[in-house]
């Protein structure tokens, strides 16, 4: 952590903070709680209790660790089913391998992100690779879920891979803060991703004392997860911490800052920024499966259990870190 920051960030071009703009308020600020994915890999809930309404298009959001694992300890999760849907696998630490039945895939290091649209449904796999299982060493990333509209939710799988290099690096208006913006549109700036249902992703690091003032597009919805350190949002001044998920309503403006001090573990305040245009359609949602009805999700099961949704590929054919 932080994922990558440039060599000169005082090269980089500035987001000019809005003057005229409406400052989103800030409606909610939960605490993710803690749970373990896959084989066991521990994660924090981010949005865990927050409705639906203020999420969408988002569907959920784990932080992945962060976690210091020892020799022999890095977890991955087994060959699993998806379909309706996008996961955004964004690493800040360690290193992972996708693998899925549709022939995407590849390794993932230090702030690259891994964009995988399911649609019609497919098989897919993410591991440590055997030199982190065999070293241990720190893992820390999130994964993030995209729904799609109806429209798109049949549509051929699709895999993205966004090297952190590929990112768009950009600044505070007076340069105390990094912007990763890593999907999306930001001030006239464009992100690498490509999303199909139109979305902002935004990993800034906020320097101590610092406070970040962004414009917002008002047709989206607002969110910010604490990814470490402590701080406030909103011109309230709401306190924050790491693990906690703030929900904004309506405005143009997103306000994030800095405590002056920081915790030991980061001399910095690490937030996610993200926001969508909501779908505003029925969702249905079983396990790895998100449609729009429920006739939609048992149709989902019966082609993955009958093998529609592809089948595991053999070794040979599989992506090596």
């Amino acid at each position: 952590m932080p994922a990558i920051t440039p060599a000169d960030p005082l090269a980089l071009s500035r987001v000019g903070a809005p003057t005229d703009a409406t400052p989103r308020p800030v409606l909610t600020v939960s605490t993710a709680p803690s749970g373990l994915e896959g084989e066991g890999f521990p994660v924090r809930r981010a949005f865990a209790g927050i409705d639906y309404r203020h999420l969408d298009p988002f569907i959920m959001m784990d932080q992945m660790g962060e976690v210091n694992y020892q020799a022999g300890e890095p977890r991955g999760t087994p060959w699993h089913p998806h379909r309706g849907f996008e996961t955004v696998t964004y690493l800040m630490d360690g290193s992972f391998i996708h693998r899925d039945s549709h022939g995407g895939g590849g390794v993932i290091n230090d702030g690259d992100t891994q964009w995988m649209t399911a649609g019609s449904g497919l098989l897919h796999i993410e591991t440590p690779p055997e030199e982190l299982v065999m070293s241990g060493g720190l893992f820390h990333g999130i994964q993030l879920w995209v729904n799609l509209p109806a429209k798109d939710k049949m549509m051929a799988p699709r895999y993205q891979d966004i090297g952190g290099g590929s990112v768009t690096y950009l600044a505070s208006a007076d340069g105390g803060s990094i912007i990763r913006l890593i999907a999306g549109d930001l001030d006239g700036n464009e992100g690498p991703g490509i999303t199909h249902t139109p979305i902002t992703l935004v990993h800034a690091t906020v320097n101590a004392g610092a406070e970040l003032v962004l414009p917002w597009r008002p047709d989206f919805n607002a969110l910010a997860y604490v990814l470490a350190g402590n701080g406030y949002v909103g011109t309230d001044r709401r306190p924050v911490r790491t693990g906690q998920t703030v929900v904004f309503g309506s405005g143009d403006a997103l306000t994030v800052g800095a405590d002056t001090k920081q915790d030991s573990r980061s001399d910095a305040l690490e937030v996610l920024l993200l926001g969508g245009q909501p779908i505003r359609e029925p969702m249905a949602h079983y396990g790895p499966f998100v449609m729009n009805t429920r006739a939609e999700l048992q149709q989902a099961v019966d082609d993955f259990q009958a093998g529609r949704l592809g089948v595991i590929p053999s070794t040979e054919r599989l992506p090596h870190a």
